[in-house]
């Protein structure tokens, strides 16, 4: 079950243009399917997911790939090796296709229960 479209985001995705749209689209809605408290907003000019605190945001400007910035990816329990990257704090996803998005989603929704365990839900 996905989890409660915010009408801001889908104004958002009417204005989208970009190739990628419809894996954005199903990221987006695997990540409301995680947990019904999980919300989501537009913040920076992007659909950003939020449950006490930003938990990530998408890359709108990307064309060949959808990309996902957990902004505090680098402190999220990740034992898969999911997430990319080796900043201080911020980590990123990245999906190709829906194949691609159907491999990494048992990742992709532990990395969000990471974030809600981590804030106490």
């Amino acid at each position: 079950m996905v989890g409660e479209h915010n009408p801001d985001v889908d104004a958002w995705f009417e204005r989208y243009d970009n190739p990628q749209k419809p894996l954005v689209m199903a990221v987006r809605d695997a990540i409301l399917a995680v947990d019904d408290r999980v919300t989501e907003c537009v913040k920076w000019q992007a659909p950003t997911f939020v449950f006490q605190g930003n938990i990530a945001s998408f890359f709108p400007k990307a064309r060949n790939h959808v990309s996902l910035m957990f902004h505090a990816g680098a402190a999220l329990d990740d034992g898969s090796g999911f997430l990319e990257g080796d900043g201080a704090t911020a980590r990123s996803a990245k999906f190709v296709s829906e194949a691609d998005l159907a491999a990494k989603l048992p990742a992709l929704q532990a990395v969000v229960r990471a974030w809600i365990a981590s804030k106490g839900g």
